[in-house]
């Protein structure tokens, strides 16, 4: 897998680099959407769709004590290196 620069925008990835990144970062495509992708850690799960205009994050608490779910939305025009750091950082 060869990835642009960690600074370059997202929107200047191709499709199936974003796929590979997903994919080296732990994450597990959705058999019935598509466009959606799933990581498992420890403490959080969460669900990343890749939208038309955004890369949309949904954080699952694993924790029995709370019920909370984030959501959080980063624009194509961020670059990969930002996302990567705010998406996998956790909730």
């Amino acid at each position: 897998m060869s990835l642009p620069e960690a600074n370059t925008p997202l929107y200047n990835h191709t499709l199936p680099t974003i796929e590979d990144w997903l994919r080296a970062k732990g994450c597990d495509r959705d058999n019935d959407n598509i466009h959606c992708w799933y990581i498992d850690r420890t403490s959080w799960k969460a669900e990343i769709c890749l939208e038309i205009e955004e890369l949309t994050v949904r954080y699952f608490d694993t924790s029995d004590i709370s019920q909370n779910n984030l959501s959080r939305s980063f624009k194509y025009s961020l670059s990969r290196e930002d996302v990567e750091e705010a998406v996998f950082a956790g909730p």
